[in-house]
């Protein structure tokens, strides 16, 4: 009976939970279903195997005077197993790598964006006028360049910066998302977008996505990253495109954040530089 009731209320708590996922904001529902597929297959062979143990355990009960046969082979049994046990394997598998496929092949035409992830950091980085991102150099992270940029690249002088903590993202345009870490692992989670990856050191990790309606996100770093992890927040917006485009008016490009007055004379050369190619 103990057994029987640990199944039943297992069923029930997953049922009657309150717990479950926050609503979907992005075009993931591959993932939400693959996870229901795992966990009705998963959930079917954990009631089937406690049930069983409870048939056995009334069934093969003690009896005064009765005495068990050692039969150590049974080779009907085995085979039920086996090919149980693979037809389960296969049908949890097979979704995943569907999903797989999808979540490493990027769409053509994606907007690229960076983040970078620090103790206990997320700063941006989008792609200026010239539609590319400028390169990176270990480095180069400084106080006064967080992210690394390469000074020397003229691509990322129109880059533009943010380091506020707060993205922001068009609705229903695929965005590609370029993971990066300055110190320890990393992972940029957002719960309403489902995908999320590791931000390694020393690599440049990435998973895609479309915001599916706007609102306001929570950023979490889904890696245990330090004393501070939990405190490790962010924030993504999703807006329409006018207003999309509105805050990405507002933001500061590399140059401009360089020329700053207390940036120093290495900044302002290159701000310099930066009107000097913006000069017709």
């Amino acid at each position: 009976m103990i057994l029987v009731l640990l199944a039943l209320g297992s069923v029930l708590f997953h049922v009657l939970s309150p717990w479950w996922w926050t609503p979907i904001a992005s075009n993931w529902n591959y993932i939400d279903n693959t996870i229901i597929i795992t966990f009705w297959i998963t959930g079917i062979a954990f009631v089937a195997i406690v049930l069983f143990m409870a048939y056995c355990v009334l069934r093969f009960r003690h009896r005064p005077g009765s005495t068990a046969d050692y039969e150590p082979e049974n080779r009907r049994l085995e085979s039920w197993l086996a090919t149980g046990t693979t037809l389960g394997v296969a049908a949890m598998l097979a979704p995943g790598l569907f999903v797989w496929n999808q979540f490493v092949t990027v769409p053509e035409g994606a907007a690229e964006v960076e983040v970078v992830g620090q103790q206990w950091l997320w700063n941006f980085r989008l792609p200026g006028a010239d539609g590319k991102l400028g390169t990176t150099d270990a480095r180069d992270v400084t106080p006064e360049n967080p992210l690394g940029v390469n000074r020397n690249d003229a691509a990322s002088l129109d880059d533009v910066i943010v380091e506020t903590g707060e993205l922001h993202l068009p609705v229903g345009k695929p965005v590609k998302m370029l993971l990066r870490s300055v110190d320890v692992l990393h992972d940029f989670y957002v719960p309403e977008f489902r995908a999320k990856m590791d931000m390694v050191p020393g690599m440049i990790t990435y998973f895609w996505f479309t915001p599916t309606r706007t609102g306001t996100f929570e950023i979490l770093c889904a890696e245990l990253c330090g004393v501070g992890h939990a405190q490790m927040r962010g924030t993504v917006v999703v807006d329409t495109e006018e207003d999309y485009q509105a805050w990405l008016a507002e933001q500061q490009t590399f140059s401009q954040l360089t020329a700053s007055p207390d940036a120093g004379p290495a900044a302002t050369a290159v701000a310099a530089a930066a009107a000097q190619s913006e000069t017709p």
